[in-house]
């Protein structure tokens, strides 16, 4: 899957999780970028993420993610 595969996917998560079709993500994105993230949806986000890609984040992975870029580096080395 190419990186631009798995942008593509994310997108759609991202706009499902935070209800907002206009969501676009990439390398950069953080939290401080989409009003509704704050702690309890980056719970709903990252199961959302692991149900897409059918993968698992440890804990350490999750609390150490500064961006989208470093999400999709992770799930591309899961995959």
């Amino acid at each position: 899957m190419s990186r631009e595969e798995v942008f593509e996917r994310l997108n759609e998560v991202f706009r499902d999780v935070f209800d907002d079709a206009s969501i676009t993500v990439n390398d950069g994105t953080t939290s401080d970028d989409i009003e509704d993230w704050d702690s309890l949806e980056h719970i709903n986000l990252m199961a959302a993420v692991e149900f897409e890609f059918g993968v698992k984040f440890s804990m350490g992975q999750i609390v150490t993610m500064k961006n989208v870029g470093e999400m999709v580096d992770i799930i591309l080395q899961k995959i």
